[in-house]
């Protein structure tokens, strides 16, 4: 199975996403949605899961401040700001204890992360919307292959490849 994950779209869908997206079998927003249409170009590729995040009111049609589901074996958990993954913030922490989960979805900082921290592993595609700062503008691939989930950033233009390398996982230094 192959999932495409995309945050802080905040209303911009990059014709780069709908190529790097081409033959996903379900994509997953990690919030920021910025408007339905948004979520229609993306059902236009494939089933979307999503959770709405701060410019969104943390409530945006379906989606609510968080979402769960499940693919191919692997439990997701979607929140648009964690905090950092060795310190989330109490309601994740409160929401992982009372129902596991494999992999944390999440966005906010426009930041790319990839890491496994107690056997959780916590990605953040970064920012798929309007260029912020000299961070990347990139989504995630992942591929579950026998129940394993194995996750990869792309970047949606050549800027953005030196910048997903210079911003990964500084969430877990500060």
């Amino acid at each position: 199975m192959r999932i495409g994950v995309i945050s802080d779209t905040h209303g911009l869908v990059r014709p780069e996403v709908l190529e790097a997206f081409e033959g996903v079998d379900h994509i997953l927003h990690a919030g920021d949605i910025g408007g339905e249409d948004v979520l229609v170009e993306l059902r236009a590729i494939a089933p979307v899961t999503a959770c709405a995040g701060n410019i969104d009111g943390f409530h945006f049609g379906e989606a609510g401040e968080t979402a769960r589901i499940t693919l191919a074996g692997v439990r997701f958990f979607l929140t648009h700001i964690l905090d950092r993954p060795r310190k989330p913030k109490r309601e994740v922490t409160e929401a992982l204890v009372k129902e596991p989960t494999d992999m944390v979805l999440f966005g906010h900082s426009h930041l790319p992360h990839d890491e496994s921290v107690n056997g959780i592993h916590y990605f953040n595609p970064a920012s798929a919307g309007p260029r912020r700062f000299d961070y990347p503008v990139s989504v995630g691939i992942i591929e579950i292959k026998g129940g394993k989930a194995k996750a990869r950033h792309v970047p949606l233009d050549a800027r953005s490849k030196a910048a997903l390398k210079a911003h990964m996982n500084q969430l877990s230094s500060r």
